[in-house]
């Protein structure tokens, strides 16, 4: 699935894994201030990150359809995907624990936090595998001199094949 020519899925991430990691590190300032404001911040960053996520999944799942089976990027991608619900779970239950926002989280709760911001750490690179090294989401037709990926089919086509002839 694309979006302007670049893989949904990549694009989407960026907000949860970010908000998602950004959350432990407002539960650790709020652990080391006492703050209340630490703890409301990282309880509406874990909410966001979430949703993000689970959006996310989504498209991730669409890419995941179009791997062939019996292939490394395939064994990969379960891994990668089923990591990731693992950290959506992980914090789920992270964010269900803090019932009031403004109250310190319960140590089990970070706990949780910090399991799942290690995993996503893994699954991440697992990520970055599939799209780095297997090419899974990248243009067909990409190459250092390609075209923007807002131009015209027609266009890429044309001068894919000028490369190709050279």
């Amino acid at each position: 699935m694309k979006i302007f020519g670049h893989s949904a899925h990549q694009v989407l991430i960026v907000f949860p894994v970010g908000l998602l990691m950004t959350s432990l590190v407002f539960d650790l300032i709020a652990l080391a201030t006492g703050s209340a404001q630490f703890w409301i911040v990282s309880y509406w960053l874990i909410a966001g990150g979430l949703i993000g996520g689970v959006v996310a999944a989504v498209f991730g799942a669409l890419d995941w359809s179009r791997v062939p089976g019996h292939t490394r990027a395939n064994r990969i991608a379960i891994l990668h995907g089923a990591g990731n619900t693992a950290v959506l779970l992980l914090f789920v239950a992270s964010w269900s624990m803090r019932s009031v926002p403004e109250l310190a989280a319960p140590s089990l709760a970070i706990l949780l936090s910090i399991i799942g911001a290690s995993l996503l750490v893994v699954t991440g690179w697992l990520g970055g595998e599939l799209v780095a090294r297997l090419s899974v989401g990248v243009d067909e037709h990409a190459h250092v001199n390609a075209p923007s990926s807002m131009a015209d089919n027609a266009i890429i086509e044309q001068r894919t094949s000028y490369r190709d002839a050279a």
